[in-house]
């Protein structure tokens, strides 16, 4: 049974939220228990200090104990002070006696168990035959010390999933390297214009197979929440059924569909990314949107790095389109392929043919991230200080779009 309520006019206050939380949250499933509380990082759009107060409220003063983890993914793991500061925590030996605050550590190899295999003959059919390999499955071991895991995290439209929260918190949030790997390159073959937005997609259905492997109970909070606003729903209960529902009204909320293509968007990524591992979501959330040989500016100058964790294979493969690498991966057999999945996501769709690459949409960052490293990965290079984003604004009449806080809300064409 699923508890919750949303829709695209609400604002749900933090007596709403802690209402839906009790009465989502059966007491048997935590009363006297241990929970672990899965949430995002930095990277998502999330009033997590409200939901960490009301997580707290209602079943921290009934369980025995009640800690929280980052789910990371392989995202750059918080100091203890980026942890307090993400979760609104000011003190937390007075403000939270009983609770520990984790980063799911992907680095590092004693982090993780083993819980079983996809099998190839699973693989190809959930994929439609599209890859067929036996994928073993590794998680974060420490959620064995625990009787509940919590997950508590907003859905969005995503790029290798469909639509992101539930299950995805655990699967690649707090899960080993070759499941993530694996799935996201399946994510990429298939390719982000095919996935994003759509609820079932064969990483999805992966992902949910994965999750009957975990023997430890798992309850989820999903939540959709509009930047500006706030959660405009929580869905308590079930983790599929929850993120189900989160889903359907992410879909009202966070799509946008748009009457002809543009030759010129510029989107504005704002500062919770801060580099283009993640400010990738401006592309994948406005390619659709982009004429034929058009261009997408990714504005943010705030952004210096490429990448902390995968910067090298970056810089030494570059961005490009899915067919130039298929057509190159014996060179490119020792690149992570969600390192290659994400290089695919960023360029976006395209040609190769006669060894001549042909994107479909010209990609130019306007970042503090120079010239000739842009160059080097293949990327166009816009100088941030010479745009002025009023130059942009309101001129979608002369086939040129301005998205501010991009990377959250997919645009897409009015079929």
């Amino acid at each position: 049974m699923t508890i919750g309520k949303g829709s695209p006019d609400a604002v749900l206050s933090e007596s709403d939220v802690e209402a839906i939380i009790r009465e989502g949250t059966p007491s048997g499933l935590y009363e006297n228990k241990r929970v672990l509380v899965l949430t995002p990082d930095a990277t998502r759009t999330c009033p997590l200090p409200m939901m960490v107060r009301a997580i707290c409220r209602t079943i921290g003063e009934r369980c025995a104990r009640l800690d929280f983890m980052v789910a990371l993914g392989t995202h750059t793991p918080l100091p203890p002070e980026g942890i307090q500061a993400l979760y609104g925590i000011s003190d937390p030996r007075s403000e939270f006696p009983r609770s520990a605050f984790y980063n799911h550590e992907w680095d590092r190899p004693g982090t993780f168990r083993r819980i079983g295999t996809l099998m190839s003959s699973d693989v190809e059919d959930i994929s439609a035959g599209i890859l067929s390999e036996d994928v073993p499955i590794e998680i974060n071991r420490r959620i064995f010390d625990y009787d509940l895991v919590l997950i508590a995290g907003p859905v969005f439209p995503h790029e290798v999933v469909g639509y992101s929260g539930g299950a995805k918190y655990l699967f690649p949030g707090i899960s080993g390297g070759e499941f993530l790997h694996f799935f996201h390159w399946l994510g990429a073959v298939i390719s982000c214009k095919r996935i994003i937005g759509i609820k079932d997609t064969p990483v999805r259905r992966l992902i949910d197979r994965a999750l009957e492997l975990v023997d430890v109970p798992v309850h989820c909070l999903a939540m959709v929440v509009n930047h500006a606003a706030g959660i405009c729903g929580l869905y308590a209960g079930d983790t599929r059924a929850a993120w189900s529902q989160a889903a359907d009204l992410s879909a009202r909320i966070h799509v946008v569909t748009k009457r002809r293509p543009f030759r010129l968007v510029l989107g504005v990524a704002p500062a919770m990314y801060d580099e283009i591992w993640t400010a990738g979501k401006v592309m994948y959330k406005l390619e659709q949107v982009v004429a034929d040989q058009g261009t997408l500016i990714i504005y943010a100058p705030h952004i210096h790095e490429v990448s902390r964790t995968w910067g090298r294979y970056i810089e030494s493969v570059g961005y490009h389109i899915r067919e130039y690498l298929l057509a190159h991966m014996d060179r490119l057999k020792d690149v992570p392929r969600g390192v290659l999945a994400h290089l695919t996501h960023v360029r976006g769709t395209g040609t190769y043919t006669d060894g001549v690459e042909r994107p479909d949409v010209n990609l130019v960052l306007a970042t503090s991230i120079p010239e000739d490293l842009c160059r080097r990965i293949n990327v166009g290079y816009m100088d941030p200080r010479g745009i002025r984003l009023s130059d942009y604004m309101n001129r979608e009449d002369e086939g040129i779009l301005f998205v501010d806080h991009a990377g959250e809300i997919l645009h897409k064409l009015r079929r």
